[in-house]
């Protein structure tokens, strides 16, 4: 347990941190955009691949949620296909769609509907995804390229002095920002892309398993009719 003087000097720095704050992170903004201007025309390219990486990778998140296939109990969904008049959500929506049909070959037609349209785009955005990925590195080995001309352009041309001396600062600067520009937009990308992945895998797992479950209920639901008639 900490002492109270302690408490007071962590309580002090937690204050004077959040009154400083809009401070702070108006000093942020300004640095980030001069390091933003040192990078070169490459930071933009980079700009552009990290709002596609990270807007289809937000998007591919929000819609996986919506599915809301972890949130309902297999209990719960398994009564669902017995019982309609208690379906809700999306799942319900789902087994309304799915359990439309009369017969097996209807329930397998409607689960290939149902693939084509609910998985199919997920694995474009998250192929899409992946590419980006891969070109944010490259576009900042692009910009370490073009720094590294400037610099040598800068050696070869310059007569000496504070101005040749501050184009090779400006050439190295800029290869050294958009190298780990690069590096810094395709970490994060990599990890939340492979979070994506999985989660997809878990949704195709659970409409698999949902397809297998629901094809017996209607085997069973037919044979019953057959015992009947």
């Amino acid at each position: 347990m900490m002492e109270a003087p302690v408490l007071f000097q962590f309580w002090d720095a937690c204050r004077e941190f959040i009154v400083n704050l809009p401070e702070f992170t108006e000093d942020l903004w300004y640095a980030a955009v001069d390091i933003w201007r040192k990078g070169g025309w490459a930071m933009v390219a980079i700009a552009v691949n990290a709002l596609v990486m990270f807007g289809l990778g937000m998007h591919v998140y929000l819609k996986l949620t919506v599915k809301g296939f972890r949130r309902v109990s297999e209990k719960k969904w398994r009564r669902w296909i017995e019982h309609p008049d208690e379906r809700q959500g999306a799942i319900g929506e789902l087994l309304d769609f799915v359990m439309g049909g009369s017969s097996l070959k209807d329930i397998g037609i409607h689960f290939d509907e149902l693939r084509a349209t609910e998985t199919v785009p997920f694995e474009r955005d998250l192929r899409v995804m992946k590419i980006c990925v891969g070109l944010a590195p490259l576009l900042g080995l692009l910009g370490t390229v073009t720094g590294m001309l400037l610099t040598f352009s800068a050696l070869s041309t310059g007569s000496g002095g504070d101005k040749t001396m501050d184009m090779i600062a400006a050439g190295i600067s800029e290869a050294l920002i958009t190298t780990e520009t690069g590096l810094v937009i395709a970490l994060p990308g990599l990890f939340f892309q492979y979070q994506l992945v999985r989660k997809h895998e878990r949704y195709k797992a659970f409409l698999a398993h949902l397809e297998t479950v629901c094809t017996q209920s209607v085997y069973r639901r037919l044979n019953r009719n057959k015992a009947v008639a």
